[in-house]
């Protein structure tokens, strides 16, 4: 401050001024006009300053929206990477969490199998099986048969088979049935209704009729029945296993129990040639 109570310009010359008011006046406006040019300055600076943090802010926003979402080619949205890696972990978590849980729930439950015994694998266990019967096959004629007379064979043995018969059982029926009938299915000249039905032969033995020449009179069933091979043989082989110890007797004493015969020791002769039928129609073993 100088004796006039003026203040000193700091922007004034340091070498020192004449001390008269016009000098005064010009001074001052010089610093004032100064002052204008530098606030004008510091404020296009600062104007300057925050256009280029606009500008940055607006190009990072940009850029951030670019970054997020964009589109695909056929115009569809497609999540951001970033965005998508981030679903990946929460989902992959969450698949984490959900198979902890399993094996905690599974570890939890308790096993049938006692600790230390090695479950039981059902491809591989043994399983319990009945052994069925094997069937008959179907050969061809043996022992000087015909078709007509196998095929009543096979039905005599197929019959037995069912019934659960033992081989002897039907290796006696079938010999009975070539004594009595030679295997044909015959019908009756006395009894005009058993020649209704399927029949290869007519006999005239009384009422006797079928495979077995069983006679309706005698108790052995309706005449429909008996002209049936299947039907014919069980009753044959019902009463057959009604015969105290037949399966240690002479096929023609078995055979003759059942049978009442005049004839009695005929059956005997067919035995070889019943026992070839049966092997053929049910091989050993089997």
């Amino acid at each position: 401050m100088r004796d006039d109570g003026t203040l000193d310009d700091p922007y004034a010359p340091s070498s020192p001024t004449t001390g008269t008011e016009d000098g005064t006046s010009s001074e001052r406006t010089a610093a004032a006009s100064r002052l204008r040019g530098y606030a004008r300055d510091l404020t296009g600076r600062r104007r300057a300053q925050v256009a280029l943090a606009t500008g940055v802010v607006c190009c990072l926003g940009l850029a951030a929206v670019a970054q997020v979402r964009h589109e695909t080619a056929d115009g569809a949205p497609r999540v951001d990477s970033l965005a998508n890696s981030s679903e990946l972990l929460q989902r992959a978590d969450q698949q984490r969490a959900s198979r902890d849980l399993e094996r905690v729930a599974s570890s939890s439950t308790p096993s049938a199998t006692p600790s230390g015994t090695p479950s039981a694998d059902p491809d591989t266990t043994p399983k319990a099986r009945k052994t069925a019967p094997a069937l008959p096959t179907d050969p061809a004629p043996v022992a000087g048969l015909d078709e007509d007379q196998m095929e009543n064979a096979e039905a005599i043995v197929r019959t037995g088979r069912k019934m659960g018969v033992a081989r002897r059982g039907l290796v006696i029926a079938v010999a009975t049935a070539m004594q009595e009938s030679n295997l044909y299915n015959y019908a009756s000249g006395v009894l005009p209704e058993s020649q209704d039905y399927p029949h290869q032969a007519i006999g005239w033995d009384h009422d006797s009729v079928g495979l077995f020449q069983q006679r309706s009179s005698s108790g052995w069933g309706p005449v429909s029945r008996l002209m049936d091979p299947e039907f014919a043989t069980q009753q044959f082989l019902t009463a057959l296993e009604q015969v105290p110890g037949w399966q240690q007797m002479r096929l023609t004493d078995a055979a003759q129990a059942v049978q009442v015969s005049a004839y009695p020791e005929h059956y005997q002769q067919h035995e070889w040639r019943a026992t070839r039928v049966v092997e053929a129609i049910v091989p050993s073993g089997r």
